[in-house]
């Protein structure tokens, strides 16, 4: 089955490099398809992936990032695991859910993960999540969870706070038993994806994706530790207090 990596760029020129190559590494004997979607960058993310790619789109062996460059070898017909890239750009800044929206319209694969450009987290930990998926077949859908005693970088409580609440009262309005609502990683099948309806353009997109998802009352929902390697604001997070409020406001436009 072929994986379709969904990766939504803004302003990541110092880490989505090594974010594609490792990317490009995980579930090694897997076929996988980088969907990039540069989200109107301003700090030359955008021309690094012009530069990278121009118009090759693979299939290539997966890639190596050495001294700022991505290294790119065309695959050969006896290579398993291939790399294909598929990468577009807005013209401005939309939000990060306009961009997932763009690169969904995009993706071809069988099964679909969504991957931040920074280096929060970890694809090694892909692999149990697609083994319920594609190969044990129990799961529609998989979420991770920051949360199940992985390596978790300690930051800030009101984020942990925030992050608790509003799983909290998502499972308590949609029945479920979800620990990390707002987690990056959620992996699920083509047709689930072909389910969605989505209208959210910025971090929104978290609360409706999972909105729909535990609406389908048919889809096998799972959950599994993952790890987390946060940033700090001066480190380059995006994310604010004011997402936080948006989302109690999602969880409840969402469901009714």
């Amino acid at each position: 089955m072929r994986l379709s990596v969904l990766i939504p760029v803004y302003n990541e020129r110092h880490t989505v490099g090594r974010v594609i190559a490792a990317v490009s590494h995980a579930l090694p004997a897997v076929e996988k398809e980088i969907v990039l979607i540069d989200d109107g960058s301003n700090d030359g993310t955008g021309s690094f992936l012009r530069d990278t790619f121009g118009s090759a789109r693979g299939p290539f062996r997966p890639v190596a990032f050495e001294d700022g460059r991505l290294r790119l070898e065309p695959a050969r017909e006896t290579d398993t695991g291939t790399v294909a890239f598929n990468v577009g750009f807005h013209e401005r800044n939309l939000g990060k859910g306009a961009a997932v929206r763009t690169a969904m319209r995009a993706a071809t694969g069988d099964v679909i993960v969504i991957q931040d450009a920074d280096l929060e987290y970890d694809p090694n930990d892909w692999a149990p999540m697609y083994a319920l998926i594609a190969e044990k077949k129990v799961a529609d859908v998989v979420y991770g969870s920051r949360f199940f005693g992985r390596p978790h970088r300690s930051l800030f409580f009101h984020h942990f706070l925030a992050n608790r609440l509003i799983s909290f009262l998502f499972n308590l309005i949609y029945n479920q038993t979800l620990t990390d609502i707002e987690v990056c990683y959620k992996m699920f099948t083509r047709e689930v994806m072909n389910s969605f309806a989505l209208t959210a353009n910025d971090f929104g997109i978290e609360i409706e994706i999972s909105s729909q998802i535990a609406l389908n009352r048919k889809l096998r929902i799972y959950e599994l530790g993952i790890s987390y390697y946060g940033r700090t604001y001066h480190e380059g997070k995006k994310i604010s207090w004011r997402d936080g409020i948006r989302a109690l406001w999602y969880l409840v436009k969402f469901r009714f």
